[in-house]
């Protein structure tokens, strides 16, 4: 058995009946490119080829009775690849549209813990020729670093690999008995009684350094902090159902580049001022527009970093401003940048163990009861929002990928929604290009469509000032 770590244990306590903690990305391929041609059983044979590699994907939960401790992974002894690589045939036009359909539909299904969190279906039936990969993995399984790390287990650089083949001596573990499960949660708890403690006070010590690095910034004349709970409530801010909807699109990653150096900001930063120009015009139309900056909330690695202690999910959060009530595009730019410099200081000074130390500090059953009755209440409809949005961004590769021999023509992420944040917004670099995928709850954002298409035409319209700047 291995215990889960509080920062991966995390994303299983969020879950919830309409809340899925599950990313998923949708791989468009280029099938012509594979030798031999590509097929359902050449994948099925590359993926069991690779599953040594990624052991993760022969896992399963397996809770401690009466929540004692965190749950742990065990090898699933009835593991079958077919349980986990389907496939699917489109019926209709074979259009991006009707993939989007689906995605949605996949994305909005939980993943059953009785197997292996993850699961993966071969969508074919595209027009030109194309054809799809759906993968979605719980986030306890992978953040952003670590599920990129499992794609390039799966993806090569070439069309031709030399094909691993998994370990035909591969056994699992017998399954652990009940009371095997509960002495070995209740020998974790008495060897390490002070665990609560000890988050307690590093939860003190981040407030601590939290407000110190606020004020620091204030004496510098900087703005005040962004943080949490001061968000304006939109209309994507209330109880989410379990449906999604999915969109998706494609932006030139040297036209992001153009825009960074001429306004000396970050890639971040210009993703975040297309998602803002591309939400003020999209609430203008649904809602009207707050008087004042969203919050939107930005996940941030910290691999590499101390702490973490062997913990698949290894990130932090800084909270930014999107300063939707500005109507230039360059002031919306040069207030996010500013935002994102106070966020990052902050974000630094509270250190990397937050998210442990308050799955530590709060009794697991306590947080499962937490969740759940802020979910069944409705809670999110009368209280404030905690952020009105997540927006990731993912570093992908710079280089060609195949995926059996087919090259992978696009990849679009797709992140989890939170109680109360209908909306996520993740990009990664493929190449060189910059794929967007936003994800959302249908009920809170209606013609999903339409809010790309103006995030897109953000980058448009700063590619344009960038150009007549340089």
């Amino acid at each position: 058995m291995e215990r889960l770590t509080p920062e991966d244990a995390w994303f299983l306590y969020l879950e919830g009946p309409t809340v899925h903690m599950h990313v998923t990305g949708l791989l468009v391929l280029d099938p012509s490119t594979a030798p031999g041609g590509f097929s359902f059983q050449k994948l099925s044979h590359h993926i069991m080829g690779r599953l040594d590699v990624m052991p993760m994907l022969r896992r399963r939960l397996v809770e401690a009775p009466l929540a004692i401790d965190h749950p742990c992974w065990i090898d699933d002894e009835t593991f079958a690849l077919g349980n986990h690589v389907h496939r699917h045939s489109l019926t209709g036009s074979g259009s991006m549209d009707e993939v989007s359909a689906f995605v949605g539909q996949f994305a909005g299904t939980k993943l059953d813990r009785t197997r292996p969190l993850w699961d993966l279906v071969l969508v074919e039936g595209l027009d030109d020729d194309r054809t799809a990969i759906i993968l979605k993995m719980h986030h306890c399984l992978a953040d952003g670093v670590s599920g990129m790390d499992v794609m390039a287990s799966l993806l090569d650089l070439t069309p031709s690999p030399e094909l691993q083949r998994g370990p035909s001596s591969w056994q699992p573990e017998a399954p652990p008995s009940t009371p095997a499960v509960i002495a070995a949660a209740a020998w974790s708890r008495v060897t390490t009684p002070l665990r609560p403690l000890r988050a307690g006070a590093g939860v003190a010590s981040s407030l601590v350094q939290l407000a110190g690095a606020a004020i620091r910034r204030r004496r510098r004349g900087g703005d005040s902090v962004t943080h949490p709970l001061n968000a304006p409530r939109t209309r994507f801010n209330a109880s989410v159902s379990a449906d999604r909807v999915v969109a998706f699109g494609l932006a030139p990653l040297e036209d992001l580049k153009t825009i960074r150096r001429a306004f000396d900001v970050t890639i971040n930063d210009v993703v975040l001022a297309a998602c803002t120009y591309g939400l003020r015009i999209y609430l203008e139309a649904n809602g009207g527009i707050p008087d004042h900056a969203l919050v939107c909330s930005v996940p941030v690695s910290t691999h590499g970093r101390a702490g973490g202690d062997g913990a698949t999910n290894q990130l932090s959060t800084m909270f930014v401003s999107l300063p939707v009530h500005l109507a230039d595009p360059v002031q919306q730019l040069r207030a996010i940048h500013d935002s994102s410099v106070g966020a990052k200081e902050v974000q630094d000074s509270v250190g990397v163990d937050m998210i442990r130390n308050v799955v530590e500090m709060i009794p697991t059953a306590l947080f499962h009861l937490a969740t759940r009755l802020y979910s069944q209440a409705r809670l999110a409809d009368r209280l404030a929002p905690i952020h009105n949005l997540v927006v990731s961004n993912v570093m992908g590769s710079p280089l060609p990928l195949y995926l059996a021999g087919a090259k992978v023509v696009a990849m679009f992420p797709f992140g989890p929604l939170m109680e109360g944040a209908g909306l996520n917004v993740t990009v990664l670099s493929n190449s060189d290009e910059m794929n967007i995928g936003i994800i959302a709850c249908p009920d809170l954002v209606p013609d999903l469509d339409r809010l790309l298409d103006e995030m897109l035409n953000g980058i448009t319209v700063l590619l344009k000032t960038a150009e007549q700047v340089a």
